[in-house]
Parts: C-alpha cells; sequence; structure tokens
C-alpha cells in the first residue's frame, strides 16, 4: 500500500487526537489544532512565524507537548487494542512524519514530561533498558562466572553472529520485544509512580 502523504498524515492524527480529547474531556482549541501542524521547513497551511507567535502568546508550550503527546499515545493504545486498520494508519502516519522535520513527531516521541519537568522519549528508554541489560550481564559475569568452568568461544560467538542476525533480518520482531519488554517493566512503574504521586 502507498505511503501517506505528509499532509494527510496530520490530518489523521490531528483527529485522532481531537477524538481522544472528546473521549477524555480534555479541552482541545482550534488554535492547538492547528500548532499540531506546524513545521520549519515544508508545507504549511497558514504562515508559520504567525502561527507561532498567536500561539506562544497563549499558550505553554511545555504544558501543550505534554498535552498533546498523552493524548497522541492514548489514542494509538485504544487504537492497538480495538482496531487494527486505525493502527496500521497511525504507523503509517508516523513513517511519513519521519521523512521531515515536523513538530508532532516532537510530541509523539515524548512519553511522559509530567510537572517535574522530566521526560524519556522512546529512544531514551530503549537506550535505559540496554543499560541495564548490559549492567546486569556484567554484574551477573562478575558473581557467577568464578564458579564455572568457562565457555567455549564459539560458543560466544556463534550466540552473538545469532544475535546479529536476528537484529539485521527480524528488526521488527525485535523492536516489538523490547517494546513490550518496555511496556511491561518500565513503563509500568513510571504509571505506578505517577499514580501514587496524584494519591499524595
Amino acid at each position: 500500500m502507498a505511503r501517506m502523504q505528509v499532509r494527510e498524515a496530520k490530518d489523521f492524527l490531528v483527529q485522532q487526537t481531537a477524538e481522544q480529547a472528546a473521549m477524555e474531556g480534555v479541552p482541545l482549541s482550534d488554535l492547538e489544532k492547528r500548532m499540531m501542524y506546524f513545521t520549519e521547513s515544508g508545507y504549511v497551511p497558514e504562515d508559520p512565524i504567525a502561527l507561532n507567535e498567536e500561539f506562544e502568546a497563549q499558550y505553554d508550550t511545555y504544558k501543550y507537548e505534554a498535552k498533546i503527546a498523552k493524548l497522541l499515545h492514548h489514542a494509538y493504545k485504544r487504537a492497538r487494542k480495538e482496531n487494527a486498520e486505525t493502527k496500521r494508519r497511525f504507523d503509517s502516519a508516523i513513517k511519513s512524519l519521519r521523512r521531515g522535520d515536523h513538530y508532532l513527531l516532537v510530541m509523539w516521541d515524548v512519553l511522559g514530561r509530567g510537572g517535574t519537568g522530566s521526560f524519556l522519549s522512546r529512544p531514551h528508554l530503549i537506550g535505559l533498558a540496554f543499560g541495564v541489560l548490559v549492567l546486569t550481564g556484567w554484574y551477573a559475569l562478575i558473581r557467577v562466572a568464578p564458579r564455572f568452568t568457562p565457555p567455549n568461544p564459539r560458543i560466544i560467538q556463534a550466540a552473538v553472529v545469532a544475535l546479529i542476525l536476528c537484529v539485521a533480518f527480524f528488526p521488527g520482531v525485535v523492536g516489538k520485544a523490547f517494546e513490550w519488554v518496555i511496556d511491561n517493566t518500565i513503563m509500568r512503574l513510571m504509571g505506578a509512580s505517577k499514580s501514587e504521586d496524584k494519591e499524595s
């Protein structure tokens, strides 16, 4: 199937964000929706400089990005559970925007920026997961390795080659595996932490 065009992709994402906002009872103004089309390079349906000035005079950019990011990800999670076609269009829209420099991508890549000012995008989380994995492996190697006879170097080499081949030929599967791990570990912990903060 042909890729979405940039305008079509933005129309779809803005529509999904507006629908999610309505479902959650979150106000979303016309100006906020217009700002989702903003880009410093490429087609914009109106003067980007005037749009940006109008927006900055009325809204806090930091809070706006967090708000749109939350709505986008909630809409995506809903589509992933309920509608395979909508999820496919989501993926296609994001992939289309990856070819350029669009404000919507900044907000899509934000996973959480609560009131503390901290944020973690999916690449940050994947990097963090890799770091934890490496540190855990290193600690296990130091603590456990002395108790066992070292494995044959060829076995280690074969395992590394197999891992590289999996990443090279099945990047989607590996990516989904890491996404599942992140969603069910780090993101779940972050969700629990935010719930506790709200209760306190």
